[in-house]
This record gives C-alpha cells, structure tokens and sequence, in this order.
C-alpha cells in the first residue's frame, strides 16, 4: 500500500506540473511588444535624424502622417524605429488618404550614404487600391500589401481609403520566408535571399548597383514608416521576435 501511495502522489505531482510549463513556452513564444505607445513618438526617430517633426502626431492611440503639418521647405520625413530587428512577426493597422500612397520597410540602415529608407530596406506598399494610378497596372507589384516592386499580391483583399487594413509582415531569416497576411489573408509569400531574391531585384528598380548596393541585403535593421507627401495613420503597431 506504500508503494501504490507514492506512486500515486508521483503520478499527481508530475501531471500537476506539466501545463504549467507548457504555459510558460506558449507565453515566451507568443510575446508581442508595442513599438507605438499610442501618445508619443518615443522609440522613433527621423531617418538619419534626431527627433521627428510635428508633420507626424501621436494622438488617441493613431500615429499620422499630415503633409498639411509640413515645414517649409523641408521635404524628407520618413521615420524609423530606434530598435533594430532580424526575424520577426509585424503586425500593424495602416489607414490611407484617399488617393494615397505609403509604405512600410524592413532592414532599413541609416548612414550618410544612405539618403532614403529604401535605399537598403525593402517596403511593403500602402496605397488605395481604388484611387491610385499605382494600383491598376499589370502585373501590379505596387498594390497594397505587395513587396514593391518585386511580388505582387494573388489576390485583392484590401478595404477602402479611409478605413482601417490589417498586415503581418512575418521576416524569417531562420527559415528564409518572408510572406505579408492582409486583413486575415496570406496574399505575399517571398524567400529573403538565394538566387531567386537576387533574381527580384535584379529584375526591379533597386538593381542599381550605385544607389542601391545594399539593397535588402542585410539582414537586421530598422522598421520604416514612409513620407510619400500623402497623409496616412498606422495604430496597434507590435512586433514579436522569431
């Protein structure tokens, strides 16, 4: 009866302790952390810059972009993270004007021989589908939720200028995939290097060994939000480590 009695409270012991530590990996694999605090523009700053200019505001959780706000004269107001990032989830809400266009980067550098985020950092378009010339060509690599200029979207699934879109940017160098899900659809699915990378871009306007050397060929930088000269809102933005 001794032996039947430690067993048993062995058995309950190592069955009471198991969920916990699975508890414990889903929580370490699934953290997310905020990038926008949803009041201040802390953790950005102003590409190749300090701070960042009031044509950008953070108000009631919504980051926006104004051109209206823009100082004048002053033209190159794109923003990047202070943190530096290599594989990884995205997740992000971008709301665009009507006939707007935007975009998100990836692996940006910053640098005096770097004069734009896209000089080293690929971009996910953001752009109204309905509105802008950018969105009726054919094959279209500029539509929203497309790695621009390289992969174009399978299919259309985007919402409305004015409205809010939904995308996870998932960035895996572990595993060499890069794919963009908007509003609950897999739409981009691209590899992040390998013959077939250096084939879109040779095949894009980043081939351009001058102004382009560094082009989406590193693999940790800073997410960038774009100055395309159109107003734009992004809000909920988070970011989990892969």
């Amino acid at each position: 009866m001794k032996k039947i009695f430690i067993a048993l409270v062995t058995i309950g012991i190592l069955s009471s302790s198991s969920p916990v530590k699975e508890k414990e990996t889903e929580s370490n694999t699934d953290k997310w952390e905020s990038i926008f605090d949803g009041e201040t523009l802390n953790g950005w700053h102003r590409f190749n810059r300090k701070g960042i200019a009031p044509i950008w505001t953070a108000k009631d959780g919504v980051l926006t972009f104004d051109p209206a706000l823009r100082p004048k004269g002053d033209y190159i107001h794109d923003i990047v993270s202070d943190k530096i990032y290599k594989s990884f989830q995205l997740s992000i809400e971008w709301n665009i004007a009507e006939g707007g266009n935007s975009g998100i980067f990836w692996a940006v550098q910053e640098g005096e021989s770097h004069n734009k985020p896209y000089s080293t950092g690929p971009e996910i378009q953001v752009l109204d589908n309905e509105r802008h010339p950018d969105a009726k060509a054919n094959p279209n690599y500029h539509q929203a939720g497309a790695l621009y200029d390289m992969v174009q979207p399978t299919k259309d699934v985007c919402k409305p200028a004015g409205e809010w879109n939904h995308i996870i940017l998932t960035i895996d160098h572990n595993k060499n995939e890069g794919s963009v899900k908007l509003n609950g659809t897999k739409i981009v699915e691209f590899p992040l290097s390998g013959t077939e990378w250096d084939s879109m871009v040779s095949n894009s306007k980043f081939n351009d060994d001058c102004n382009f050397k560094r082009f989406g060929k590193m693999k940790a930088g800073k997410i960038g939000l774009q100055d395309h000269g159109d107003k734009v809102s992004f809000r909920n933005i988070k970011i989990r480590k892969l």
